[in-house]
């Protein structure tokens, strides 16, 4: 059973001419890490605000575990579903501990097991009780700001996280470093996330499925290697620059490069790459150190090697 389901869902908000959604239907799997990928004004967070019932469809049905939304109270429905949003909406007159402790008060929690839930949390983002659980939005910066909004979203331990444009208001750096951040978290935590971005490289980075939309509609629900390989439309593919070679090592493993070593293999030089990385990544690497070759590991263990000859093969390939 899909985690949540839209099936011919219909949006049209009054007074307009064209729908907002348009008949969608697709269904998100457990744990599975969604992008919700279009030009402006497609109707991306309009679609994930109905999975919380901030807009109710016009007709259509949407599902979460196989029953229909529009039988769960909306209070109860929304607490249950983690949401962070651009700029973190924390609550500026709250600490930080409070604005985390936010959900399970709400739910009941005793004193000591939200004080132990937030703990918990602040390390997990990365930021030490000690040093942030009493300060308020004011003093922090806008990454650490969006840190927080991600823990209070996972502080009732929801299964389902929507996430709209959460990185969007931040600089280029922070924001590759909140990415990182929310892929540590994701194998770690194996949420089911729907993830709004308006960035084709934050959500090839991000994405096992994106789903595409136009004007309403869902062009194309796919992997990231088949919307760069094997694209829809013509709209597709000028979306995502599918023939940017780049964007293309983007989405293929460092894997599809690797060269087999013997049992005896030593990994005399000193630079590694992650088997979980991608091809554009070692590229990148390969520049930054001017190394020959790069071993790759699979947690600390030696699996194979990759060149510039072998990546340059591998896209080839494809």
């Amino acid at each position: 059973m899909s985690k949540i389901k839209f099936e011919q869902v219909y949006l049209k908000f009054p007074g307009t001419k064209q729908p907002a959604v348009d008949g969608c239907s697709c269904e998100i799997e457990l744990g599975e890490f969604v992008v919700i990928l279009g030009p402006s004004g497609c109707g991306k967070t309009t679609f994930l605000k109905m999975v919380n019932r901030l807009y109710e469809p016009t007709s259509g049905r949407i599902y979460l575990d196989g029953t229909n939304i529009q039988r769960i109270k909306a209070t109860t429905l929304r607490r249950q579903i983690g949401y962070v949003i651009q700029k973190s909406g924390l609550f500026p007159h709250m600490t930080v501990a409070e604005n985390v402790a936010v959900v399970p008060k709400l739910l009941g929690w005793k004193k000591v097991k939200y004080q132990s839930r937030v703990d918990e949390l602040l390390e997990l983002v990365h930021l030490p009780t000690s040093e942030f659980r009493d300060r308020y939005p004011a003093q922090l910066s806008g990454g650490q700001q969006q840190r927080v909004g991600i823990a209070r979203a996972l502080a009732a331990n929801p299964e389902v996280l929507l996430m709209d444009e959460p990185f969007g208001a931040i600089d280029a750096i922070t924001r590759q470093s909140l990415q990182e951040e929310m892929l540590r978290l994701q194998r770690q935590l194996k949420k089911t996330v729907l993830f709004v971005s308006h960035d084709v490289e934050e959500a090839l980075h991000l994405a096992d499925r994106i789903i595409i939309l136009n004007q309403g509609k869902i062009v194309q629900f796919d992997t990231p290697y088949n919307l760069l390989y094997q694209p829809a439309n013509e709209f597709v593919e000028d979306l995502m620059g599918g023939k940017e070679s780049l964007r293309q090592l983007s989405v293929l493993p460092v894997e599809k490069a690797m060269n087999a070593v013997s049992s005896d293999y030593r990994n005399e030089g000193k630079y590694t790459i992650a088997k979980e990385k991608n091809l554009r990544q070692a590229l990148s690497r390969f520049l930054a150190t001017g190394a020959e070759q790069l071993t790759v590991v699979d947690d600390g263990k030696v699996i194979g090697v990759v060149t510039w000859n072998s990546i340059r093969d591998a896209a080839g390939k494809d």
